[in-house]
């Protein structure tokens, strides 16, 4: 029987499940990048071809420009549409510091610094020159932050080793979240895919100005992990991504990632919504008129043109409600369900690499103990399960018995249905076009970021691979933690994972080592440890034929 709740004292946490939020506040080699470029010295000037002259620092092996604008603030007349393009300036910008992040909710309340003014993006290269030559351009990563798509900021992700220790150049960014990035409406055109617009804005710099830093704009590789997998996924099947990005990384998120749907006030319901991650486009509008119907209802409750009084209210009269909305399909940008895309495919045809954690959802199930005050015991995993499966509860207790933790086996039912098997779906529908690679990151032994708030073990749970990627950002909300550090064994498979992503970034395939493709006959995943890579039968760990026979 495992020991009471634990909680982290002045915390206050409330995350978006299903997001890396759990990574947002902690450093993982204790370093704040914000700190590293106070301290280091200032980059001979770069030219851009859009917009002018940019300057920012050296420290740590590695250059960083910061906070420079890839289009023009989402203010005003363009909240609610395409981005525009940013303005070019005089001079020699300061790029030293990253930029706001966008508008979010953190413990209820706007996340202090975030702003609606958001749109930038952050180059890190390696200060030396290329290892294959001074005149060698480097690969390009484009890394886009989870958080459910209504929390996160590019900033947090400090690349500074996969850059160096990679010879890359990673581009980190912004792009609008919830209401401001994924709203729909009858009235708006591009409904549910501002977001994904800007980070389609992002990839279009990254192809004009990658020059500039040593990047080659004919070799991008776009990766992301929770939401941002998803939106990796997305930009696969988007028609408007085409020759933008030239491989993809999926981690812990794809085009059939389960959502859960949550009660407003009534705690955790642990049903799926359906077509998740995405919603056909007129579902989104008609959800995006009633609620704004019920914004207007004051401020705007009089006005002849609804829309365009809601685009001059203050942003912050929005945030109740900048959660909860998705990707729209049936869309210019995602013509296509991407479940749909990917099994006819029709999808950019580029090489990927996909897994997930081995352990995703203890991070949620934590949660779901967190919030509702108590462990889960074997009566309360027999509830949910009657409550999500209804008849076939019994099958699922069959396969995942509630002894001798239910808990647990709450954790790994979920892991199984929510994510990795739709990670296989994903990765499966994708192989039958592409070459494609698929990994499963397997330390249990992971650090917890000190944001674990109950005592279930993590093991390795979702998004505990990204402090093997990058040092992570002290900062709000979570600025009160403690930093925590990887062993030596951690830091070996981190500079491994490195090598593998870095490898696969720069020739499609993850080089050095002997790592099949994986295919509908022979479907080879990796399991990363620091007990050395091996191979796992995923489908079979995870009980993906016992989900394919219940319907999912």
């Amino acid at each position: 029987m495992r020991t009471k709740l634990m909680a982290i004292a002045g915390a206050g946490v409330l995350v978006t499940a299903l997001g890396s939020a759990a990574t947002a506040g902690v450093t993982s080699q204790g370093s704040d990048p914000g700190a590293a470029q106070t301290a280091a010295a200032a980059t001979p000037p770069v030219t851009l071809t859009t917009g002018g002259l940019v300057r920012g620092t050296t420290g740590r092996g590695v250059d960083r420009y910061s906070g420079i604008p890839y289009a023009a603030p989402p203010l005003g007349a363009l909240r609610w549409r395409a981005p525009a393009p940013a303005k070019s300036w005089f001079g020699v910008r300061d790029t030293t510091r990253p930029a706001a992040p966008c508008l979010q909710v953190a413990n209820g309340k706007q996340l202090a610094g975030s702003a609606e003014d958001c749109l930038y993006l952050n180059v890190i290269r390696p200060h030396r020159p290329a290892k294959l030559g001074p005149k060698t351009l480097r690969p390009v990563m484009v890394w886009l932050h989870g958080g459910g798509n209504a929390t996160g900021d590019g900033a947090e992700y400090d690349p500074a080793r996969m850059a160096d220790h990679g010879d890359v150049v990673v581009v980190t960014l912004n792009y609008r979240l919830g209401l401001f990035g994924f709203f729909g409406h009858p009235g708006l055109a591009h409904s549910g895919t501002f977001g994904l617009l800007d980070q389609q804005a992002a990839l279009r710099w990254v192809q004009r100005n990658a020059l500039f830093f040593g990047g080659d704009p004919g070799n991008v590789t776009l990766f992301g992990e929770s939401a941002g997998g998803v939106d990796v996924c997305a930009n696969l099947v988007s028609p408007a991504a085409r020759g933008l990005f030239h491989r993809a990384i999926l981690q812990s998120g794809s085009c059939h990632l389960g959502v859960p749907t949550t009660a407003a006030g009534g705690g955790p319901v642990y049903t799926m919504r359906d077509g998740a991650p995405f919603a056909p486009v007129a579902e989104v509008r008609t959800e995006g008129a009633t609620l704004a119907a019920r914004i207007a209802a004051g401020s705007c409750a009089k006005a002849a043109r609804r829309l365009d009084c809601l685009r001059k209210l203050p942003a912050a009269d929005l945030l109740s409600v900048s959660s909860g909305f998705g990707l729209a399909s049936g869309t210019a940008a995602l013509p296509l369900d991407g479940r749909e895309a990917l099994r006819t495919g029709r999808f950019n045809r580029v090489p990927v690499l996909s897994g997930n954690t081995s352990d995703e959802a203890r991070f949620t199930t934590m949660f779901v103990e967190y919030l509702t005050g108590r462990e889960i015991d074997a009566a309360g995993y027999r509830a949910l399960l009657r409550q999500t499966f209804g008849a076939d509860a019994a099958a699922v207790e069959k396969v995942y018995p509630a002894a001798p933790d239910p808990a647990l086996a709450f954790a790994a039912m979920d892991t199984d249905r929510i994510f990795a098997c739709p990670q296989q779906e994903t990765t499966r529908a994708l192989s039958r076009f592409t070459r494609t690679y698929a990994y499963e990151f397997a330390d249990r032994t992971a650090p917890t970021y000190n944001l674990w708030l109950t005592d279930l073990p993590p093991g390795a749970s979702h998004a505990a691979e990204l402090a093997y990627l990058f040092d992570l950002r002290s900062g709000a909300p979570y600025s009160g933690l403690t930093p925590v550090t990887l062993t030596p064994a951690q830091r070996r498979l981190g500079d491994r994972m490195i090598d593998y992503w870095t490898g696969f970034a720069r020739s499609g395939r993850p080089d050095g080592v002997d790592w099949p493709p994986y295919t509908v006959r022979t479907p080879y995943v990796r399991a990363l440890s620091t007990d050395g890579d091996g191979r796992i039968d995923a489908a079979a760990a995870h009980r993906c034929a016992f989900w394919t026979a219940l319907g999912g």
